[in-house]
């Protein structure tokens, strides 16, 4: 074979997956047609496990500066009363990076470039396009190569998933929306909310969103009637509640229609879809490049082992997880995107109720479900499927716990800090089985437990 995987598509979901491949050793290709990073309003945030994946590769301190805090989320009602609140939690982070963070995407996807193309075993094509596979033949741009695996990164309207024949699961949510990128002098930041805000207002809904820096965002919706091309020309009238044009510059603008869209299938023989190609969701959680970015870290080690177990629960763990979450963000999407007025106050009313009259800032990752089905112990236990803490050194440095070097077991007396102590007090075990990607396979409660952990886990990899 001339390749043992080709990855299609090099946003930061194939970019992603093609390092944690170069950094395991494994013979990739990367094509895409595109030749620059994608220089419109995009991603916006990422979180604390994506972090982990990107400190797996070396880039997280570079990554870090193009990063800040994500602000809380407060929802404001028909009246404008607060009905809702996200937020983060407290430290000491549990993955040892802050649990939410915006982001700049050209800049961080130039680092995952520069990192992919650090790896020997890795070869970068752009300006190139898919043109057909029938494994192990690939055609790239009329240049036939032989490759083992390949893997559509290409995006919602993935080439892939098309000559596949695969088709979306509609999940029943379809809105028009319009996405504003600023950059805000001192005049403007003065005047702008210090918290991102959800305008639930029946009106015309919207998203206020804190940036890295002086970078703000809107999301907009558009109503009946309103068409998207002469919208993007009439943002400033849009944007007049907040800011004129002598408090901002206009960075990028595009409008979007925002799906919750899944793949009915991810894999055809040695042939799979990960991010938008295999999902899209509505963007109200901040969760889509992040769901790309799991798909990736998920699959990769999986890849670099060859094993057909571990392959075939790629799908059932990343599908799964995937419809719940974007579950979670339709209904959050529905909230927001109320039309009636008599419905919205409706709904401002329940939510009052339901917080006692004291809205409460809820933890955004306390949205983020744990791996339901897949590589699993078959001993059940509420840690399985659930992201096992970063450990660290004695002097409370984050361990450095490279991705694709196998399943560990973590011993409890292990942890010198009060929080990875506090896991196993939790979760009553001496030991804890985890995967390459972080996620726990099983948990013992004494070494004969262990064991029996060890040998199932074992004839699983055969």
């Amino acid at each position: 074979m001339d390749f043992d995987v080709v990855v299609v598509g090099f946003g930061p979901t194939g970019a992603t997956l093609a390092a944690l491949l170069g950094q395991a050793g494994v013979r990739t290709l990367v094509v895409d047609r595109a030749r620059e990073v994608y220089d419109r309003p995009r991603a916006f945030a990422l979180d604390h496990e994506i972090m982990r994946v990107f400190q797996n590769l070396g880039i997280a301190r570079a990554v870090l500066p193009h990063t800040a805090p994500f602000t809380p989320s407060e929802y404001y009602g028909v009246d404008g009363q607060l009905i809702k609140r996200l937020g983060s939690i407290d430290p000491p982070y549990p993955l040892g990076w802050p649990p939410n963070l915006v982001f700049n995407q050209p800049a961080i996807e130039k680092i995952l470039r520069e990192r992919v193309a650090s790896f020997p075993s890795v070869e970068v094509k752009l300006g190139v396009s898919l043109e057909s596979f029938s494994l192990p033949e690939v055609k790239i741009s009329g240049e036939r190569i032989l490759a083992s695996c390949l893997v559509g990164c290409d995006g919602a309207a993935s080439t892939v998933r098309q000559q596949l024949g695969i088709e979306y699961e509609d999940l029943e949510f379809d809105e028009p929306w319009l996405v504003v990128d600023l950059v805000v002098g001192d005049s403007g930041l003065a005047k702008l909310p210090q918290v991102s805000v959800q305008y639930c207002e029946p009106s015309r809904p919207c998203t206020y969103l804190i940036g890295p820096g002086a970078h703000r965002r809107w999301e907009i919706m558009l109503l009946p009637g309103e068409d998207p091309a002469r919208m993007e020309k009439e943002v400033w009238t849009l944007l007049s509640r907040w800011l004129s044009p002598e408090d901002a510059r206009l960075w990028r603008v595009a409008s979007y229609r925002f799906h919750a869209l899944v793949a009915r299938e991810w894999r055809r023989g040695n042939v799979f879809l990960a991010g938008d190609a295999a999902h899209q969701q509505p963007p109200f959680t901040g969760q889509g490049m992040c769901q790309g970015i799991r798909d990736a870290a998920n699959l990769a080690w999986k890849l670099t082992r060859q094993n057909e177990s571990l392959l075939r629960s790629y799908e059932v763990e990343r599908k799964t997880h995937v419809r719940r979450l974007t579950s979670t963000i339709k209904e959050i999407g529905r909230l927001i995107c109320e039309r009636d007025p008599a419905a919205a106050r409706a709904r401002d009313m329940r939510l009052l109720a339901e917080a006692g009259g004291d809205v409460r800032t809820v933890p955004r990752q306390s949205l983020i479900p744990p791996l339901e089905a897949g590589f699993l112990s078959p001993i059940p236990h509420p840690a399985n499927g659930t992201l096992f803490p970063q450990p660290r050194m004695a002097d409370g440095r984050l361990l450095d716990d490279v991705a694709g070097t196998g399943f560990r077991v973590f011993r409890k007396e292990f942890f010198n800090n009060t929080q990875g102590a506090a896991w196993f007090e939790r979760n009553g075990a001496i030991a804890a089985l985890v995967r390459p990607d972080h996620y726990v396979y099983g948990v013992a409660r004494d070494e004969a437990d262990l064991e029996r952990q060890k040998a199932l886990m074992e004839k699983a990899l055969q």
